[in-house]
């Protein structure tokens, strides 16, 4: 299994942006969203509430999709102040149709979840941000290839320069090699193993002096969560599930199960990839990786709440969340490619913080937040810093292009800046 570490997210970031700046203006409700009070929960009987600020239309169009449009389905949930909206759109492919509360895979969106146990370790004192992944993982990292210390505050805000997941190997796999593959459940200790020291190619050095820029980076991530199960003692799914997910009632999320392929729980959001005959295959079903996960729209809120809030992480670690990596000239660091960090002013330059990205709006607020993708699954989670403005959304794919849905990101932008 191969899971790629830069995707072009021009379609969830599009998503999020909609859904953002929707709730600025009003509207109507579509037919087949429900609007709720704070919690969520089943429609009240009788005519629907009005929620003030909410712009419904905008948010229909946000979450529509058609059978041209690469994606399946689509469920999201919007939070202004204390009014909530949550929607579904049907699935495409099946023609069933999808819970307001099924469940998806979050993709990526685990990595803030990785950001938070460590921040929590430095917080208790037995992991220092500033130290390095040399110290506290000897010869993980080859001398002769990493001469300079790389810290655990570069792994989690994209500074590392480390390589990329499995970079340098030529193989592509075929859309039904990717199918098959899905099933695959890889360690962190295998996919470090598989990038560092490779078998018949060349092994990979840094991609530029840690410290002196930013890319995304998913491996830095491998190297994380290899060090929160080595310092804690526990595995990944066991510090997540007690540092997380119990303590927010997060009870409709879920790590993966160790070297297994398991299903997404129902109700769920169905994702699909094509195989080469054009046949559209269910790929809700997959192996992973020990920070692969399954949730909600419900629980991922739950999640941004508890992050930014002081429910889960002391001042000093909250303040990580927001502070954007910067250079001796005190500018943010420049940004290395332009899968990420491509919009607003600060465009091309750093967006990542510890755990989250940073996201401008027209107005010129920011949301914080993380998208993800998996087999079949993009998904992301926003909210501003106050929480006052906070929205969730996956999408279900029937695509293997690396930008499944462009129609719909190209309706989502008059909308998401329409007033």
């Amino acid at each position: 299994m191969r899971r790629s570490s830069t995707l072009p997210l021009a379609l969830p970031v599009a998503v999020a942006l909609a859904l953002a700046s929707a709730v600025a203006v009003g509207g109507t409700a579509p037919a087949f969203a429900t609007t709720t009070g704070p919690g969520g929960g089943a429609p009240a009987s009788g005519p629907a509430r009005a929620a003030p600020g909410l712009d419904r239309a905008a948010l229909r169009e946000a979450i529509a999709v058609g059978r041209d449009d690469g994606a399946t389905g689509v469920v999201a949930e919007v939070t202004k102040g204390g009014e909530t909206w949550r929607g579904a759109s049907g699935d495409v492919v099946s023609g069933h149709r999808v819970s307001r509360d099924a469940h998806f895979r979050i993709g990526s969106i685990s990595k803030p979840m990785e950001a938070v146990i460590l921040l929590q370790l430095s917080a208790e004192g037995r992991v220092d941000l500033n130290r390095s992944v040399q110290h506290y993982l000897p010869g993980l990292l080859p001398k002769s290839r990493f001469k300079e210390p790389v810290s655990v505050r570069q792994l989690l805000n994209h500074t590392s320069g480390l390589p990329q997941d499995f970079e340098g190997d030529p193989a592509v796999p075929s859309r039904d090699e990717e199918i098959e593959r899905r099933l695959d459940y890889l360690t962190f200790d295998e996919i470090i193993r598989r990038t560092l020291r490779p078998e018949g190619r060349p092994a990979p050095g840094p991609r530029f002096s840690p410290g002196t820029r930013q890319e995304y980076n998913s491996f830095g991530y491998r190297v994380a969560g290899k060090l929160l199960e080595e310092i804690s003692g526990h595995s990944y799914r066991y510090e997540v599930t007690h540092r997380i997910l119990e303590p927010l009632r997060m009870r409709q999320t879920k790590a993966a199960v160790p070297y297994r392929a398991t299903p997404v729980p129902r109700p769920y959001l169905a994702g699909y990839l094509p195989r080469s005959n054009g046949e559209l295959v269910d790929v809700h079903v997959q192996g992973g990786l020990p920070a692969s996960m399954t949730s909600t729209t419900g629980d991922l809120d739950r999640f941004i709440r508890g992050m930014l809030d002081g429910s889960l992480l002391r001042p000093a670690q909250t303040a990580e969340l927001f502070a954007i990596p910067k250079g001796i000239d005190g500018k943010p660091l420049p940004f290395v490619g332009d899968s990420h960090c491509n919009t607003g002013p600060g465009r091309g330059t750093a967006c990542f913080s510890v755990g989250l990205m940073s996201t401008p709006l027209p107005d010129g607020s920011v949301l914080w937040g993380k998208t993800g993708s998996d087999p079949g699954y993009r998904s992301g989670v926003f909210a501003s810093q106050d929480l006052h403005l906070r929205a969730v959304y996956a999408v279900g794919t029937s695509s293997s292009s690396v930008n499944p849905a462009a129609a719909m990101s190209q309706r989502l932008a008059p909308a998401a800046f329409a007033r």
